[in-house]
């Protein structure tokens, strides 16, 4: 083993000998150390990080490479386990693979595509000239302040739409079953009427032992209609379209629909637990309102 080597060994043991236990603070003396130990694992490590900077061609993007080396050695000492290899070893494949990464994103301003848009890789700890030409990092210049309350609100919004979809595809399904029921109600055999002997014959609807077809589709028209009118009037999720009839007919039965589902879709919201909070949200707005 190496003079190089044992002094690897023995300033990484440095290191994880002052690392904190878990749930525990790093005292400032162990911050010295390790920061010393580190110091000397890049000093010693330094030929080997310039050897393999040449080695993938980085020489034009040296401060970068430096950066994602010294990083590759800092993960290097957190997962080493002297029992599997050499620290020399280990820091290498790690090294390796920074590297690797650093080039393959700087290579891809090669790319036809991205010399059509005239990309550029550059370094986030480039300084450049902000609006009031003072020095700004590129990272500085390129953050959003108003990035996480859109974000936010754009996940609320989405939220919003998907429990308004949920709702409604429940009442619609609370109605088709209702539908289907009544039905299935009038596919039933008719009362059978007395003999003369006070005995019941049976007699059975022709071609209602099953569920009617057309009477399945009507219904089907009926429901697209009322979710039509629940996500235009209620949601607005969608534009109300209540056909050609433009009358004041149309438009009061739009209204009831609306009102009845409304109704509907409260005692649902109330019954099913993914709709806790929109019932619990309901019952705030309405509390106010109940104390006049």
């Amino acid at each position: 083993m190496s003079k190089i080597t044992i002094a690897l060994e023995s300033a990484v043991a440095t290191v994880s000998a002052n690392m904190p236990a878990e749930g525990q603070a790093q005292s400032a003396r162990q911050r010295a150390v390790v920061d010393r130990a580190f110091a000397q694992i890049i000093k010693l490590i330094a030929p080997r990080i310039r050897h393999f900077i040449r080695q993938y061609g980085l020489v034009a993007h040296w401060d970068d490479a430096e950066q994602v080396c010294a990083i590759a050695v800092h993960r290097a000492i957190q997962a080493y386990d002297p029992q599997k290899a050499q620290f020399t070893t280990f820091v290498n494949w790690q090294i390796r693979g920074e590297l690797q990464s650093l080039r393959f994103r700087l290579m891809t301003d090669q790319r036809p595509s991205a010399k059509k848009v005239e990309a550029v890789t550059v370094s986030l700890d480039a300084v450049g000239v902000g609006e009031d030409g003072e020095g700004q990092s590129i990272v500085a210049s390129i953050e959003d302040e108003d990035a996480l309350g859109r974000t936010e609100s754009g996940a609320s919004d989405y939220l919003a739409r998907q429990a308004m979809a949920s709702l409604t595809d429940s009442y619609v399904e609370h109605l088709r079953n209702i539908g289907v029921e009544r039905i299935r109600r009038k596919a039933q055999p008719k009362k059978a009427p007395r003999t003369e002997t006070g005995a019941r014959r049976a007699v059975w609807r022709t071609g209602k032992s099953m569920l009617d077809p057309a009477e399945l589709a009507e219904l089907e028209e009926r429901l697209e209609h009322n979710r039509r009118v629940v996500e235009g009037r209620l949601f607005e999720m969608t534009a109300l379209d209540t056909g050609d009839d433009d009358s004041g007919v149309a438009k009061e039965r739009v209204r009831q629909i609306a009102k009845r589902a409304a109704k509907t879709m409260s005692d649902l919201a109330g019954a099913d637990p993914r709709f806790t909070m929109m019932a619990e949200y309901r019952q705030s707005m309405l509390a106010p309102v109940a104390a006049h």
